[in-house]
This record gives C-alpha cells, sequence and structure tokens, in this order.
C-alpha cells in the first residue's frame, strides 16, 4: 500500500504523487476490487480519473454548477488539508457517472497515464490556461493540480490503495 504525507501546499509532494507515486498505486488495482465506500467499480474510478484529467486541460467542458458566491466560500478546500468527504457528490455527476468508454481497467488505466501526461504538457506549454471546474469554476493550472491531489487520493483511499500521513508541522 502507498503510503503518503497529505499535504496540498506542497508543489513538489504533488507533482511527485501526481506524476509517479499514484501511478504506482493503480497498477495494483484489480478489477474486482470493492470499494470501501460509494458505488464505483475499480475501472469506473480509473475513468472518473480520466474525466477529471481532460477537464483540467480544456479537452472536455463542462459546466459549473455552483454559484459564484458559494465558489468563493468553497475554494479555500483547494488550500487546506482536509481531505474530500467520502460520500462527496460531484453535481455534474448528479445523474450518474457516464457509461465506460474502455474494454478493460488495463486500456482505462493507460487512458489515464496518458491523461496524467497531458495534463503536465498542459503545464508546461499552457502555464497561464483556465479550465472550468464543475466546483470552483474557471481555475488555473496550479489550482488543478490541488484538485488532481486531493481527488486523486481520495480515490486511492476509496479503493484502499493508500495511506496517508498528516502534513510535516508548520507546512
Amino acid at each position: 500500500m502507498l503510503k503518503v504525507r497529505f499535504d496540498v501546499n506542497d508543489e513538489a509532494l504533488r507533482d511527485t504523487f501526481l506524476r509517479a507515486s499514484f501511478k504506482g498505486a493503480l497498477d495494483t488495482l484489480r478489477p474486482e476490487d470493492p470499494a470501501r465506500w460509494g458505488r464505483m467499480t475499480a475501472q469506473e474510478m480509473v475513468e472518473h480519473l480520466v474525466w477529471a484529467f481532460e477537464c483540467s486541460t480544456g479537452e472536455i467542458e463542462v459546466p459549473c454548477l455552483v454559484p459564484a458566491a458559494k465558489r468563493e466560500v468553497l475554494r479555500p478546500f483547494l488550500h487546506n488539508n482536509r481531505p474530500t468527504p467520502h460520500e462527496f457528490m460531484n453535481p455534474v455527476l448528479r445523474d450518474g457517472l457516464p457509461a465506460l468508454r474502455f474494454r478493460s481497467l488495463d486500456e482505462s488505466r493507460a487512458a489515464l497515464v496518458s491523461a496524467v501526461d497531458r495534463f503536465f504538457h498542459h503545464v508546461r506549454t499552457r502555464p497561464d490556461a483556465v479550465h472550468t471546474h464543475p466546483i470552483f469554476g474557471p481555475i488555473g493550472l496550479a489550482e488543478w493540480s490541488r484538485t488532481h491531489f486531493k481527488h486523486c487520493a481520495h480515490h486511492l483511499l476509496q479503493f484502499g490503495l493508500l495511506e496517508v500521513e498528516p502534513p510535516q508541522e508548520g507546512k
């Protein structure tokens, strides 16, 4: 099981987690692995993460259904080390997850690795890009990185692939 210090404010930690640790943890995921909470299957979870990375690069455009005033109240969540609540429901996915796009968990995992790589390419080539997050509205890539760290950690925890340590004192 992957053990990670949970510190959304540590950029180097976020990058290492998303570029390497996260992918390694996903390699141990099997199609039959049950979620500790929620209704997603392993493949649905991986494809859900593909979707999130595609939103962050503008490959997929989603509406933000959260009023602007409420977004400002929610946005500090991106900077605190409070994990995403277990049963959190993305308002864009309220009616359920989309149909699976890939034939297997392995294909989904490969698509996710590709989507993560495209995100980091996007960060390098379009550092000022802003794309709409379904909850936080238009955000830049640094905020997307925070979102991905929290979101990916949430789903690795969901499938028992991650153990988190609290951030170091003073961080």
